[in-house]
């Protein structure tokens, strides 16, 4: 017997994060998913292709001929995947017939996002519990909605607050927790070229907001 509950059908590719508060919304034109990826590609390489140029790069040279569409590509397929709708997790619950109420903890979740005040990486961790209710998520679930929200332009604390509120509509529970620690590159890399400091944000939702013990008990699991 399959006691899995499927997620809403969307019919299609609707509009980014429609069903996030406007605040939450990554910032994108109407006119955003127009262009296929192969399009979007094609048009990322000749704008490299320009920059490095302006740069006084010498793009004849085999290490570098190439390099406009590999950057495009990765853009397209990896670092901003997560901008397109169709790559939102299709999340499934499954009852919770064994009557697990206590804490579940995901940590340490591999995070890779990208700043978008620079364009330069953003890396780090992320944690998420929440506590269940009639329903439980597969486990690798938790790291896919992680992983969509993080491949896109972002600001750490949005990105936080966008994987809670995911969760919680996921879950059918405001009972949610996450944590992000993150190196920014940007921080790293430019300006004060900081490479000892990290950024911590946290979103709490429910109980979790509530019980100073709960939010304890979960820093306590994941090591804060």
């Amino acid at each position: 017997m399959d006691n899995s509950v499927p997620a809403p059908a969307t019919g299609g590719t609707p509009p980014a994060d429609t069903h996030l508060s406007a605040d939450l919304r990554t910032p994108l034109r109407s006119d955003a998913f127009q262009l296929t990826d192969e399009e979007k590609i094609a048009g990322i390489t000749e704008h490299f292709r320009e920059i490095m140029q302006l740069l006084g790069l010498d793009l004849t040279d085999d290490s570098l001929a190439g390099t406009p569409r590999r950057v495009a590509k990765m853009y397209v397929q990896e670092w901003f995947r997560g901008l397109s709708p169709e790559h939102r997790p299709d999340v499934r619950l499954f009852d919770n017939r064994y009557q697990y109420q206590q804490m579940l903890v995901e940590r340490d979740i591999t995070l890779f996002s990208c700043c978008e005040h620079h364009f330069v990486p953003i890396i780090g961790k992320a944690h998420v519990a929440y506590l269940p209710g009639e329903h439980v998520v597969g486990l690798s679930k938790l790291n896919r909605v992680v992983q969509y929200y993080a491949r896109r332009p972002q600001v750490q604390e949005r990105l936080t607050r966008q994987i809670a509120e995911e969760l919680k509509q996921t879950l059918h529970t405001d009972n949610v927790a996450v944590l992000i620690e993150a190196d920014h590159l940007c921080v790293m890399s430019r300006g004060v070229n900081d490479t000892s400091s990290s950024t911590l944000t946290a979103e709490y939702g429910g109980v979790f907001g509530e019980d100073a013990a709960l939010r304890a008990e979960f820093l306590r699991l994941i090591g804060k």
